[in-house]
Order: C-alpha cells, then sequence, then structure tokens
C-alpha cells in the first residue's frame, strides 16, 4: 500500500501575513514575523504545508480570483527566497448570503467546512488523521477538526477580540494554542 503523505494545513491572513483586511493588492502583503522559519521547520520534517484560506473579497467584489492567485504567488516567490516551501495554495472565493451571484453560495470549500482540506488531501495522497490545521480563527479550528485534523490555534487580533471568552470554552477546542506559527510549528514537530 502507498504511503500516504502528512500536512500542515496553514491559514493565510494573520497566520502567514499581516491580517490587514481584505488584501487587494501585492504591495500590502506582508508576512509576520518568523513565519519563513516556520515553514522551513514543517518541510525539514517531511510535512507537506498547504495553504487553505476564505477569500471572500471576490464574492464582495473587492478583487477578482487573479488577484488571490497573484497575491498567493508573491507569498510563495517571499517564502520560497528565504528556503521555504508552500506545496499548495486553495482558496474558498464564495460568501453564502452576499456578493456576486456567481460567488454567492453556500459551498463545501469556506472554512469551517472542510472542502478545501479534504480537496488537497485527494490531490496530494494526505493522511488527514495524521494532518495539522493551523489558523487565527475557530473556522480555521472547526474546518480542521471537521477534516479529522489536529489543530493548533494562533493567539492572533481576532481571538484576542474574544478575550472575555476562554479558549477553554471554544467547541471545538484546539489541540494546541500558541502566539505564532514559529512556536505552532516547533510543537508540530516534537
Amino acid at each position: 500500500m502507498e504511503k500516504r503523505n502528512k500536512a500542515v494545513f496553514l491559514d493565510r491572513d494573520g497566520t502567514i501575513n499581516e491580517d490587514t483586511g481584505y488584501i487587494d493588492d501585492v504591495a500590502k502583503f506582508k508576512l509576520l514575523p518568523k513565519v519563513p522559519e516556520a515553514i522551513k521547520l514543517l518541510n525539514e520534517a517531511g510535512f507537506k504545508v498547504i495553504v487553505v484560506t476564505n477569500q471572500s473579497g471576490v464574492a464582495r467584489g473587492f478583487f477578482t480570483e487573479d488577484k488571490v492567485r497573484e497575491i498567493n504567488r508573491k507569498m510563495q516567490q517571499e517564502l520560497c527566497k528565504k528556503g521555504a516551501i508552500i506545496d499548495a495554495v486553495y482558496f474558498c472565493p464564495h460568501h453564502p448570503r452576499i456578493g456576486n451571484p456567481r460567488y454567492r453560495k453556500i459551498c463545501n470549500c469556506r472554512k469551517p467546512k472542510p472542502g478545501l482540506l479534504k480537496q488537497a488531501a485527494r490531490e496530494h495522497n494526505i493522511d488527514l488523521s495524521s494532518s495539522y490545521m493551523v489558523g487565527d480563527d475557530l473556522r480555521d479550528i472547526q474546518a480542521g477538526y471537521n477534516a479529522g485534523c489536529k489543530t493548533v490555534l494562533l493567539r492572533g487580533e481576532k481571538i484576542n477580540a474574544l478575550s472575555s471568552k476562554s479558549i477553554d470554552t471554544f467547541n471545538p477546542r484546539p489541540h494546541y494554542v500558541c502566539e505564532n506559527l514559529y512556536q505552532a510549528a516547533r510543537w508540530i514537530c516534537s
């Protein structure tokens, strides 16, 4: 039987790069500190590194799918220059209630649904039960659980805004909580 790959799925905005709202220009894309080092750790440990990101700015008319692809290429190029490899990027352009009718729909790819992770698993021969989902939003944790992955929650601005609510009360509860992707990568690799 063919050996299956293990992966670390990463949210993009707020996990890999600064989350400045809807990023509609490559000039607005800025890597967070120690992200290249984190991804290199995961690469060296034998994980496929795959980005799965909601980009409802497409549905909302803020930018096009081509613009998302252009920004994703910039992300991959910046990381590659520092020796960090992203194996694939998947994004959901939809929104369930608002925006362009072409993109306004209830889909299986918008996190917290696991469609992007399951598609990546099929296309890259990934064992989801040996894989991780890392993100800065509860939707990321829910998507990871829904796909059968272990989950890591980053304490970003979104989580800090929920500070009145204890992470212990989150459902589902993340397997690990830390400050940034580098800490997450070290935990995953240990």
